[in-house]
């Protein structure tokens, strides 16, 4: 027996899904498919029952009646007049502007423009122009999407799940019932990966209405193939790059147009990428041209550095095949174009203090890029590949509550969800302040009722943003342990001082106080000291990245072995080396195989053929090399302790240093993605024609 059957017609009807997609709004739609399905795992309605066996044999009774369309799942043909629409209404609405030749499924054109491009074509000695197209690849977290609900007789809603925000997920949840955001509690719980994948609900409004009808908590889940046909991947896209250079190597004009698809629904990460693609160089006219454009695939989500590993593969191959025209070397042609203090970006960003030209000096004096490549076996090719990447760094709301205990000790309640080691992070920010072990820092991940707005994990800002909160909070309660000692002391505040874990006056070398001591006299100076943090911090700053990547291609099969890599990343302040350490490798281990291997097969009918981890292959440990991690700080000026974001810039130099390596194994340019044997050997035997 059914507890509980939910469709479109439980959620609150809003408008039809807008072509501006507004960043962070719901799309209802993408929850349970109105009157069109979209995509192959585009949900129609979901059941309750007593077990998970019961709910799917239950599935089986639900019967829809479906009028078969014509579908299109490739950006580039999805843009063309004439294709499949996939929203009616779009058809009768205004075109953006620049798309009046192309067709009703684009979303959105984003123009950015500085000085005159076609001028430096028109001065430039050399000029080269080249396409890319890459696939859409998911973010392969292991936890699947997961929810629980319960619907109290009273109307208050709780929801545990794990995702990248649960202020976003109460927010969000609210507007797609139609209730109050007030009648909504979300309580984090760990998570198991995200990489952007977990930013919007899936289940939580679905799991919610269940409840309400059933009267019952209710959890649902889903298992791996749902994950990859209804979750979000990150944009297939197809990449036009156009750069002039002087005889010299100086970059004179520069324009990428880029056609990324976001799946049934607008949403694809063109702003990320624009402020990627050339942040790297200091380049005085330039253009972008991004298109987003809807197809028959699962709404995209970002990925790790949303938009920025794409155009810098079809960039950084550019920029590998123009030094070899030049005879120059890739690492000193970058620097001669490398972005510096004072400059502004493409995208209107005015770069303060940076780390491009550090990032890029870091490589050239490696020892592994002087070191030679060595011998390959009979019928394999060896071969060396640089890129640059980077990505910008977001921040938010965040807020901070440190309660100092009696022994001295703190407890530190957060808002951010945790990915990567953030509490850690956070935690050590406060202790830094205080001068106290990061072990006496206690942090904790509060619900959506017991700390204030945090804005999402993601973005590379958590460190950022809570790490400035956190500091922002050890300065109020270091303000408050001053005026307790002022009070023990009878004596001007302005008398006492705090540094390294103690409090003293400062004339008076007699007066000097722990901070434990200090923690326990709190009953007698006034009751507890409870410091307080809650902003909206700007000027985040970014990050670069680089890599060397060798490789070892066979001739016989084109298949790929990664030999050795080198991942560079300017951190600002590393504030836990170690941890900067995993990011910067996880990275890179998810750009190497977005490169060589990931891509979702998608059948005629636009079914995903390799729903399964056995057949969506990322690589594991046994497919690399240890991966080498430097880390280059140039601390960010936009900060306290001058902190980046380190989650996401990692990913974006592998793809363009596995191709750059596989041009200089075999000779052959690989413009589209992934390079896997098929591709890389098909590329040899043209050469050989």
């Amino acid at each position: 027996e059914a507890k509980a059957v939910v469709t479109f017609r439980d959620l609150a009807e809003g408008p039809r899904p807008p072509r501006a997609f507004v960043q962070g709004a719901p799309v209802v739609d993408n929850i349970l498919a109105r009157d069109k399905v979209l995509y192959k795992g585009h949900p129609v309605a979901a059941v309750a029952a007593s077990s998970s066996h019961l709910a799917e044999e239950l599935l089986d009774f639900i019967k829809v009646d479906y009028e078969i369309l014509t579908p299109v799942f490739l950006p580039q043909d999805a843009a063309k007049p004439g294709a499949p629409v996939l929203h009616d209404h779009w058809d009768k609405e205004d075109k953006p502007e620049g798309t009046e030749d192309m067709g009703a499924n684009v979303a959105v054109h984003e123009v950015y423009v500085q000085g005159d491009a076609a001028n430096g074509f028109d001065i430039a000695d050399h000029v080269v122009e080249r396409e890319f197209n890459t696939k859409s690849v998911h973010q392969g977290y292991i936890e699947p999407q997961n929810a629980t609900a319960y619907w109290a007789p009273g109307g208050r809603l709780t929801i545990w799940c794990s995702s990248q925000g649960h202020f976003a997920v109460r927010d969000n949840t609210a507007k797609i019932l139609g209730i109050p955001v007030s009648d909504v509690k979300v309580v984090p719980m760990e998570i198991g990966g995200g990489f952007g994948g977990k930013l919007p609900p899936y289940l939580e409004p679905l799991a919610a209405v269940l409840s309400r009808k059933s009267g019952l908590p209710v959890k649902m889940y889903m298992d791996r193939a749902e994950v990859i046909e209804a979750t979000g991947p990150t944009s297939g896209s197809h990449v036009k790059v156009k750069i002039g250079t002087s005889s010299e190597g100086k970059i004179l004009g520069a324009h990428v147009s880029f056609i990324f698809e976001s799946g049934a629904y607008p949403g694809a990460p063109l702003s990320g990428a624009a402020a990627a693609v050339f942040a790297p160089y200091a380049i005085d006219n330039v253009r972008i041209d991004g298109f987003d454009v809807v197809d028959n695939k699962p709404k995209t989500q970002a990925y790790r550095a949303p938009g920025a590993p794409i155009v810098a593969f079809a960039v950084e191959s550019v920029l590998d095949e123009i030094a070899r025209e030049l005879d120059l070397d890739p690492v000193d042609f970058r620097l001669i174009n490398a972005a510096h203090e004072g400059q502004r970006r493409a995208d209107g960003v005015m770069n303060l203090r940076i780390g491009a030209e550090e990032t890029m000096s870091a490589v050239k004096e490696h020892p592994h890029y002087n070191s030679p490549l060595g011998d390959a076996p009979a019928g394999k090719l060896r071969g060396r590949g640089i890129s640059m990447g980077f990505c910008r760094n977001n921040t938010g709301m965040a807020c901070a509550v440190a309660n100092v205990l009696p022994d001295g000790e703190v407890s530190l309640l957060e808002g951010s969800v945790d990915i990567g080691g953030s509490r850690t992070a956070i935690a050590q920010q406060f202790a830094e302040v205080i001068g106290i072990p990061v072990s006496e820092v206690h942090p904790h991940i509060g619900d959506t009722d017991t700390i204030g707005y945090t804005s999402v994990t993601g973005g590379s800002g958590v460190a950022f943003k809570s790490g400035w909160a956190a500091y922002t909070a050890a300065m109020d309660v270091k303000h408050q342990m001053i005026q307790r000692a002022a009070m023990l002391w009878d004596c001007p505040t302005e008398q006492v001082d705090f540094e390294n874990g103690h409090v003293f006056h400062k004339s008076d070398p007699e007066l000097r106080i722990g901070f434990k001591e200090l923690a326990g006299r709190m009953p007698e100076t006034g009751g507890p000291v409870v410091g307080r943090a809650n902003m909206n911090p700007g000027g985040s700053g970014g990050s670069y990245s680089a890599n060397i990547i060798d490789v070892e291609v066979d001739t016989d099969t084109g298949k790929i072995d990664i030999l050795k890599v080198t991942a560079f990343q300017d951190a600002g302040t590393a504030i836990h080396p170690d941890y900067v350490e995993g990011q910067i490798q996880g990275g890179t281990v998810q750009g190497i195989g977005w490169a060589l291997n990931e891509e979702f097969f998608m059948g005629p009918d636009g079914a995903i053929q390799n729903t399964s981890l056995l057949d969506y292959r990322m690589p594991t440990s046994l497919d690399l090399p240890m991966i080498d991690s430097v880390i280059i700080e140039v601390p960010n000026p936009g900060h306290p302790y001058g902190v980046r974001g380190v989650g996401e810039a990692n990913l974006s130099a592998p793809l363009g240093a596995v191709a750059n390596a596989v041009y200089d194994a075999v000779g052959a340019r690989m413009t589209d993605l992934p390079m896997n044997p098929d591709s890389v050997h098909s590329a040899i035997k043209r050469l050989r024609e």
